[in-house]
């Protein structure tokens, strides 16, 4: 194999080829990255069982070829190589990478024992990135870490026609983010169970200004790919049932507040500095005002009042201010709309634009409150 190739470029490519592979590979093979020079561009790809990701660049190819090198050692290389071209050569054994004055030699790993790649699903549909990143950021608030329930773990992503519904739940909360997509069935109905890290780690590494196609075939459901950029990765699905979580939503919430999202925000962080660790918030609704507090009678304790407007009985209600926080984090929207029908069912946020708007259902959160003494 001999390439010649942009430096920068191929930093690029490397760089977001190996973010699969893991610290610790399970099987020393799978810390390498597959490089093949082929029809004037470099195809890169790497794979841990789980995740696969496949990149491809132009470069000027003297002599088509492949090559395994481990993967974060060709990462930590290329990108401190100087901004000019790069030039990649294998002889027998080992790798050159030469670049202005720099010279590198790596040793190759070998090639046949390298698994195959999972074959990319057909096309399902496609979203404008930032809307995806968004939908993913949004559900993946409430994705638990627990191992031993990989249900739990997983962002559910129902398809139907023109809508995407991503719910995630640990149990305790509950999040959902829905968005207007282009399927190619206008029909379409299918659901996928994604695990959530996976699934935030594509967000992540996704160019924003080009558009993210899905990849899913219903017959043979084991596989989500994504398409963006001239990038592919493929994600194993999660074999299991996702929790019936629709019914935890009420039909109607007789008790409800607008509130400044970020002066919510705000309060919440002040009053968690009296209290342990996820120790609850207590928020008194009353009139138009809101009381938070923390902190028991014979320990350090804050207050603090909030206008609101609000509709329905007075109720005070006690949260897990980390769950707070992170779900209205997650709301785009300067208002925050919080939906109650007792102090111990679950409570609905909703971002709105305004504070005497309608709420946006494109994002619900959940948050079942927590029990607390007077």
């Amino acid at each position: 194999m001999k390439v010649e190739i942009d430096s920068a470029a191929l930093a690029d490519a490397v760089a977001w080829t190996t973010r699969v592979i893991d610290a610790r590979p399970a099987n020393p093979i799978l810390a390498g990255i597959q490089l093949e020079a082929i029809d004037g561009t470099l195809q890169l790809s790497a794979f841990n069982y789980e995740i696969s990701a496949r990149h491809h660049i132009e470069a000027g190819i003297d002599e088509p070829g492949t090559a395994l090198v481990l993967g974060k050692l060709l990462a930590d290389i290329t990108k401190s190589l100087p901004a000019e071209k790069a030039y990649l050569t294998t002889d027998g054994s080992t790798m050159t990478i030469q670049s202005g004055k720099s010279t590198f030699t790596l040793q190759l790993m070998p090639d046949d024992e390298y698994p195959d790649l999972p074959v990319v699903p057909a096309k399902l549909g496609q979203v404008d990135a930032p809307t995806f990143i968004q939908a993913v950021t949004q559900a993946g608030v409430a994705v638990s870490r627990e191992e031993n329930r990989p249900v739990l773990t997983g962002i559910r992503m129902q398809f139907d026609g023109d809508k995407v519904i991503m719910t995630s739940t640990d149990r305790f909360r509950l999040s959902r983010a829905t968005f207007t997509w282009t399927p190619q069935d206008p029909n379409v109905q299918t659901t996928t169970l994604v695990r959530g890290s996976l699934l935030r780690d594509v967000a992540r590494s996704l160019d924003d200004h080009q558009n993210v196609v899905l990849d899913f075939d219903a017959d043979n459901p084991t596989l989500l790919g994504f398409e963006n950029a001239g990038r592919v990765s493929t994600s194993q699905l999660i074999d299991g049932e996702f929790p019936s979580v629709d019914r935890l939503f009420a039909d109607e919430y007789p008790i409800q507040a607008v509130l400044d999202r970020q002066a919510l925000i705000a309060a919440i962080k002040r009053m968690a500095i009296v209290t342990e660790r996820n120790a609850p918030i207590r928020m008194a609704f009353s009139g138009q005002e809101v009381t938070l507090s923390a902190g028991a009678a014979d320990e350090s304790q804050a207050h603090e009042t909030l206008d609101i407007d609000m509709d329905g009985d007075d109720i005070t209600v006690a949260f897990n201010p980390s769950y707070l926080i992170e779900g209205l984090s997650a709301i785009t929207e300067p208002f925050v709309r919080m939906k109650m029908t007792t102090a111990v069912k679950p409570v609905e946020f909703n971002g709105q634009q305004e504070s005497d708007s309608d709420e946006s259902m494109d994002y619900r959160y959940l948050l079942v409150p927590m029990r607390f003494n007077d």
